[in-house]
């Protein structure tokens, strides 16, 4: 049997200055103030942030009433920075004793006795640096009995320590499913325990997915947990939701006040289009534009053309949050769901699926209406360049010549022509390649095609319409717009295709669009597929172009 002890007045002495910074700003001369942050959590005196409390309105009240609950939320929301200024307030009010401890360090850990010593030393470890937890001295576990020894761990901070215990357990979700279950389990006899035996008073689970949607991970087939789910032990669930407008506004401002740089308000407006409130892409938009596209020179307004300038610096560049975002693509469970999201094909989707909450919960997609779209239009975007990357950068070898832009304009008929002979010669090779995603390969090739063409010279607005079946496109090129809209042959059962762009072409004030129809009946010569039609509708020209 092995033991571990812990010395709670051997505390190391840390004498880190958090707080303060030294900056360059433009000329080169030191500066000190605050930054829009893109990496970890937030700090009141380093970074612009908002209220992250106030942001998550009755978490407060979930202590006050001795819940155990989740919260679950997107990649960098503000979860940790979150937790750091729950722990903070509370600790300062001096009601209760709260803990915070990240469980990052235990991912990987299927096997309890190795996850659970290491959830054990990751509390120990956390308790060492707290005001109140490093006063109880030298609690004695047996560390090899994984079944108890979280449990009698927290029994013993809450029989030690003359307040009210709460723990935050941050990054919940990367325990592993047996190191999970003995976890929960440990916490669900703890709880409802606790009104004889000392023990926390509410526990926070944290993490990008909500934990009860763990079970059907769990266990293969149907195997289940019992009677006794160690699930059952959490009352709520939370969630932290993306910036508003009006709080996006609020952000910019602390910088205006700080430095005197202004925000215009179509500047906003356009973050706002782009990022959707997404916290992590509303402060690296503001931070490419403040730190590297004007290098800190205050005196310069932000305008919409910065911002646009950042978004597509952003989405090349595909830093760690959105590249962590796209390694997901390649997940087959992942594929089920974004696939069908750029076919417009969601009414066969099983909208109570763990592969659809799992893609909602890492914040790659989200429901609007009834249906799901990717979360942002970033996001949007770089799903789809990422699916295309791979042919695009094969065409930028094959294409060598673009006939289609003459002084100064774009030639999309001849464009468009242009893709139907691709599409003709190298379609199967093509769609073979696109393995992950191949009901979407004619999608994602046009588009590899039109980016490949007008790359730097124009640009693409992808705009997912809510499960309506369509996807469409807009091409933007000098001061021309160019609606286009995708469908497959099945889909041009009726006259809604065409009602659905003549609306879109409404939505952009453009008098000519082009709907590309591609045709799945492999059993069609390619002369009985390709064709060109293009017809009048209430004063506004369609172009039915058939692949």
């Amino acid at each position: 049997m092995s033991f571990i002890g812990f010395d709670g007045n051997n505390i190391l002495n840390l004498n880190l200055n958090l707080n303060l910074y030294l900056n360059l700003n433009h000329s080169g001369s030191y500066i000190m103030g605050r930054l829009f942050n893109i990496a970890g959590p937030c700090f009141a005196r380093e970074h612009y942030m908002l209220s992250d409390i106030d942001r998550t309105p009755g978490v407060l009240q979930l202590f006050e009433s001795k819940q155990y609950f989740v919260i679950h939320a997107a990649r960098q929301t503000g979860k940790t920075s979150l937790l750091n200024a729950l722990e903070q307030n509370l600790n300062k009010k001096g009601d209760y004793a709260v803990l915070y401890c990240s469980l990052e360090s235990v991912q990987g850990f299927d096997n309890p006795s190795e996850g659970i010593p290491a959830i054990v030393r990751s509390i120990l470890f956390q308790a060492r640096f707290h005001p109140y937890f490093s006063d109880v001295v030298k609690p004695q576990l047996d560390i090899e009995d994984y079944n108890n020894v979280v449990k009698e761990l927290l029994y013993y901070y809450a029989n030690a320590i003359n307040k009210p215990v709460i723990i935050l357990f941050d990054e919940a979700d990367c325990l592993s499913s047996q190191t999970l279950i003995t976890f929960l389990r440990q916490l669900r006899d703890g709880y409802i325990n606790r009104a004889r035996v000392p023990f926390p008073v509410s526990i926070a689970l944290v993490g990008m997915r909500d934990i009860r949607d763990y079970k059907a991970k769990i266990r293969d087939g149907c195997q289940t947990l019992g009677s006794a789910s160690p699930f059952n032990v959490i009352t709520e669930s939370m969630t932290i939701g993306n910036f508003t407008f009006d709080e996006i506004a609020l952000l910019y401002k602390q910088h205006t006040d700080d430095t005197g740089q202004v925000f215009n308000n179509d500047a906003i407006d356009s973050v706002n289009f782009w990022t959707s409130g997404q916290p992590w892409l509303v402060n690296a938009v503001a931070r490419e534009c403040v730190e590297k596209l004007l290098n800190r020179d205050y005196s310069k307004p932000i305008t919409v053309e910065l911002v646009n300038q950042a978004v597509e610096v952003l989405i090349k560049r595909r830093d760690t949050h959105i590249d962590s975002l796209l390694e997901r693509l390649k997940e087959e469970r992942v594929r089920r769901v974004v696939e069908p999201v750029i076919l417009g094909e969601q009414l066969s989707m099983d909208y109570l699926s763990d592969d659809r909450k799992y893609c909602l919960d890492l914040g790659l997609v989200k429901e609007e209406k009834g249906a799901l779209v990717p979360s942002n239009r970033i996001y949007a975007e770089v799903i789809l360049r990422t699916l295309s990357f791979g042919p695009q950068t094969e065409m930028q070898m094959m294409i060598t010549e673009t006939p289609w832009f003459k002084n100064g304009s774009l030639d999309i008929n001849g464009l468009l022509k242009g893709f139907q002979q691709f599409w003709r010669e190298h379609s199967e090779a093509y769609t073979n390649k696109v393995v992950m995603y191949p009901e979407a390969a004619p999608h994602i090739l046009l588009q590899a095609f039109l980016q490949r063409v007008i790359n730097g010279g124009g640009q693409i607005i992808r705009e997912y319409a809510l499960g309506s079946l369509r996807l469409d496109l807009l091409v933007l090129y000098n001061n021309d717009k160019f609606p286009i809209e995708i469908k497959l042959d099945y889909q041009l059962k009726s006259d809604a295709p065409f009602k659905q762009l003549l609306s879109y072409m409404d939505k952009t004030g453009t008098k000519e669009g082009w709907l590309t129809v591609f045709s799945r009946d492999s059993k069609k010569s390619w002369d009985g597929k390709i064709g060109w039609e293009t017809t009048e509708i209430d004063g506004k020209v369609v172009h039915l172009v058939r692949q």
